[in-house]
């Protein structure tokens, strides 16, 4: 007979200043901290730390943060996007919480600002785990965006306003990528993803900001530097790879440079080509066993 998962537990919301950003963090299992290492989550481009809820309740013995990244969720923003921003946040918000020691999970462009965020705080971190982290190769670095064929990335032209979350739930449920997600997590992806305006809801991370993340992307700082600084475990999950750059329009397909384990000083690569992009949100539960995998350790 399978156990019926606990109850999840309400976290506490923190509101802390980063060069002038307010950004929300959540914390969970703040009675467990110090009993094992805290986790640390940084969620993907366009999504928001509550995505994580079905995870969080798989580690429920554990001290958890996760963050709305600038621009995502109840942080808001509406300046230039830049990448190297999101893991001086999340850098800041180590430091402001005061967490040594801990475990990072970054989940896409989460990856990408967790490792960052490792390299200017070093002693915050004791391992990582990287899931499908959008680091591209070395060499791609210093071009527009990535090529999605438009001037204007797809993702501006996001429907942005809805009558409630259960209409958002209702229409994406039926709808590639968000038909193989965990229904747990699309519905938290809907309540925690919208904010009232007047008698209707719109989305927390306006399509305008979103699309300007993704052509940012490659334009971003020199993270590879960060990859190179970074002296703790490192687990890089990497989905089904792009055959050719044109499935990158295609957000199911890994954004990963295959040899990115390679380039960090204790990477370990772990490549799952039956699985997408979108793996926390299809498998919490096994997400939740990566980010505890024995193997790397405590």
């Amino acid at each position: 007979m399978t156990r019926p998962m606990p109850a999840p537990e309400s976290p506490l919301v923190h509101h802390l200043d980063a060069d002038g950003v307010t950004l929300c963090v959540f914390e969970w299992g703040r009675a467990q901290r110090g009993a094992a290492p805290t986790i640390v989550l940084a969620h993907a481009t366009g999504f928001h730390a509550r995505c994580w809820d079905r995870v969080v309740e798989r580690l429920p013995d554990r001290h958890v943060l996760a963050v709305d990244q600038r621009g995502h969720g109840r942080s808001r923003y509406t300046g230039p996007a830049r990448w190297a921003d999101f893991g001086r946040d999340l850098a800041a918000v180590a430091r402001a919480l005061a967490i040594r020691d801990a475990v990072g999970v970054g989940h896409s462009m989460g990856g990408h600002a967790t490792t960052d965020a490792a390299a200017l705080l070093p002693a915050a971190f004791r391992r990582l785990v990287l899931i499908d982290p959008v680091i591209a190769a070395p060499a791609l670095y210093g071009t527009r965006a990535w090529s999605t064929g438009d001037d204007q990335h797809p993702t501006a032209r996001r429907r942005d306003r809805w009558t409630s979350p259960d209409e958002m739930f209702d229409r994406f449920r039926t709808r590639a990528p968000f038909d193989t997600w965990d229904p747990g997590v699309l519905r938290d992806y809907c309540v925690h993803g919208l904010r009232p305006d007047g008698d209707a809801f719109v989305l927390a991370c306006a399509p305008a900001f979103e699309a300007s993340v993704y052509m940012a992307a490659l334009a971003a700082g020199p993270i590879h530097a960060s990859v190179r600084a970074i002296d703790v475990p490192v687990l890089v999950v990497r989905a089904k790879e792009p055959r050719d750059p044109r499935d990158l329009r295609d957000f199911r397909y890994s954004p990963t440079w295959p040899h990115l384990a390679a380039a960090f000083r204790h990477g370990r690569d772990l490549h799952l080509p039956d699985r997408t992009h979108f793996l926390p949100m299809e498998d919490p539960a096994f997400a939740a066993e990566l980010i505890v995998e024995p193997i790397l350790g405590d």
